[in-house]
């Protein structure tokens, strides 16, 4: 007898596991991500209204009220954003969300505080072991912020990114457990396996222009660097620059494996979740320094130059071609887990 199965690529598999409603820990989770998001609205809700509560006098910040009264929407915004995906993540409906309009700001949310998660702490280790951190302002330039704004805004976000981070593997689990089984031996190259491969080849190529430049900076290096950036260098600086070379090894290095079956024995989930916290936060930080460099304000010495420009403009190619590749390698699995099979 002939059986013909007709589950799509949004039709959970038999093999899924069924959604058991959010569970005590996950509406912990969900409350602990909400609460978090409070003191950075707070803080970007009131600058907006034109207190001046956490900024010095004479700060930058002081002197385009316009453009950072746009930047704070924006930022609350995004911040915001947390809490819907925390909501979506834990409620029944959002298993019916097209997968990419969930993937895509889960992917942007990853690139941004991934970087705070990891390099914060980084901060503060390097401090405790008697590097320098965030140093006085230069003569002549006054602190951008009161030190214990960034205390507290960073906490929250690295609670934010641990929380949403822990309810979109719980989601992603329930979901799509059976697109990223086995290990990267078992991988088949596919009908776009040569494209796999050569987006991948060309993601290595270009890393190693931002590579160059933020390895350059993180060891103390000034070429390339804006004056402004040059007076307000510090050890967390460097901390941040030697992130930024990490997370292109580790976009970079979750593309080769997927692309050409690199580390075998590793299961397909190391890969991607390399790609996926890689390439974000390369990409979404470069679009979002790039970003800032356009609001740099009438201070030549704050604009970015031409080569910090082009390290965060190559660095989003780069992140933008990894999640390329993994969007299609999930394509191709979701597309073979959903065809038809016949069995006698």
């Amino acid at each position: 007898m002939t059986q013909t199965s007709t589950a799509g690529p949004g039709t959970p598999s038999q093999s899924e596991p069924s959604w058991g409603g959010p569970g005590r820990a996950r509406r912990v989770l969900r409350a602990v991500a909400v609460v978090s998001c409070v003191p950075y609205l707070s803080l970007k809700t009131a600058w907006v209204a034109g207190s001046r509560i956490g900024i010095p006098d004479g700060s930058s910040l002081l002197d385009h009220r316009v453009g950072m009264a746009v930047a704070n929407g924006l930022s609350v915004l995004l911040d915001s954003a947390v809490i819907v995906l925390a909501l979506l993540l834990t409620r029944p409906w959002g298993l019916r969300v097209p997968a990419w309009l969930l993937a895509f700001p889960m992917w942007v949310a990853t690139g941004l505080l991934t970087p705070i998660m990891t390099g914060y702490p980084m901060q503060l280790l390097v401090r405790l072991l008697g590097g320098s951190g965030r140093e006085p302002a230069a003569p002549g330039r006054e602190p951008f912020l009161d030190e214990w704004v960034f205390g507290v805004v960073y906490t929250g976000f690295i609670v934010q990114g641990l929380t949403l981070g822990t309810l979109f593997v719980l989601y992603a689990r329930d979901r799509w457990a059976h697109l990223w089984r086995g290990r990267v031996r078992e991988l088949t190259t596919g009908p776009v396996g040569a494209a796999r491969r050569a987006t991948a080849v060309a993601a290595a190529v270009l890393a190693l222009f931002p590579l160059t430049t933020h390895l350059m900076w993180a060891r103390g290096g000034t070429s390339g660097l804006s004056a402004g950036r040059i007076a307000d260098r510090s050890g967390d600086f460097r901390v941040l620059e030697a992130m930024y070379v990490v997370y292109l090894l580790c976009a970079v290095a979750g593309a080769w494996m997927l692309a050409f079956r690199r580390g075998r024995d590793l299961p397909v989930a190391v890969p991607l979740a390399l790609g996926w916290a890689g390439s974000g936060a390369v990409a979404c930080w470069g679009g979002w320094m790039s970003l800032a460099g356009l609001g740099g304000g009438d201070d030549v010495a704050d604009r970015p130059t031409g080569l910090m420009n082009l390290t965060y403009s190559v660095q989003m190619i780069v992140g933008v071609l990894v999640v390329t590749l993994g969007a299609y390698f999930f394509a191709e699995r979701s597309a073979a887990a959903g065809a038809p099979r016949r069995t006698t």
